[in-house]
């Protein structure tokens, strides 16, 4: 059976701390530092569950930027986001809008792309009914490196190993170490050895693929 690819539901954090489009610029901070955030959705309407925007740290940080001394006046037309929320108080004022929000069975290298894409840190999960589910950071697209070897190994002699070379199981090896996937042994096919390589590098959680696999006579013999 081949192996599901991880969805962001695998390791999003489900325990999310929101604020209302209220909530006042001290309680926000207060909120983010409990609770050892960077961000917290905004959210309103019947039972809070429809979200509005996002508020991080990027959004807070004006107003200590230009505590001191309000931005010139090219500065304030450059960056007129910044100077309005640096006045604002309140998350409605302060908030990022519209929030980026994805299901939760979006996989991981989709997660990552939009990210790149929006560059933003952390994508909001949400059910086909609009409700928040998760929120899913950077951090956690990187849980997935944090498989076993073992598990590792288990996947790629499967997968890998298994689909490429059903009649040379006893001659192919396959070994992991801090998710390193090293295969050597002989092979009949030639061809064969570079979609090994792809093939292993794509399992999740794969750092790196060395491929030490060849076709030699004294290797193959007995095929």
């Amino acid at each position: 059976m081949t192996s599901r690819p991880h969805l962001v539901h695998d390791v999003m954090t489900r325990i999310v701390v929101s604020v209302t489009p209220l909530a006042e610029f001290k309680e926000i901070v207060a909120v983010m530092q409990q609770w050892q955030v960077t961000a917290v959705p905004v959210i309103e309407g019947q039972g809070a569950s429809r979200i509005v925007g996002v508020v991080s740290e990027a959004d807070l940080l004006p107003k200590e930027e230009f505590r001191a001394h309000g931005p010139g006046l090219i500065e304030q037309m450059r960056r007129l986001g910044d100077t309005l929320k640096a006045g604002s108080t309140l998350a409605k004022d302060l908030m990022t809008t519209p929030a980026v929000t994805v299901p939760p069975d979006t996989t991981l290298s989709q997660a990552a792309r939009l990210m790149a894409e929006r560059h933003i840190k952390r994508l909001l999960v949400i059910d086909p009914a609009g409700a928040l589910q998760g929120i899913v950071s950077r951090t956690d697209l990187l849980k997935v490196f944090l498989r076993p070897d073992g598990e590792l190994a288990e996947e790629v002699q499967r997968e890998v190993v298994g689909r490429l070379f059903p009649l040379a199981l006893h001659r192919v090896r396959v070994d992991v170490h801090q998710g390193v996937v090293t295969l050597s042994g002989g092979i009949l096919d030639a061809s064969l050895i570079p979609v090994a390589a792809r093939l292993a590098r794509a399992v999740e959680g794969v750092v790196d693929v060395n491929c030490a696999l060849t076709t030699s006579a004294a290797q193959t013999a007995g095929a």
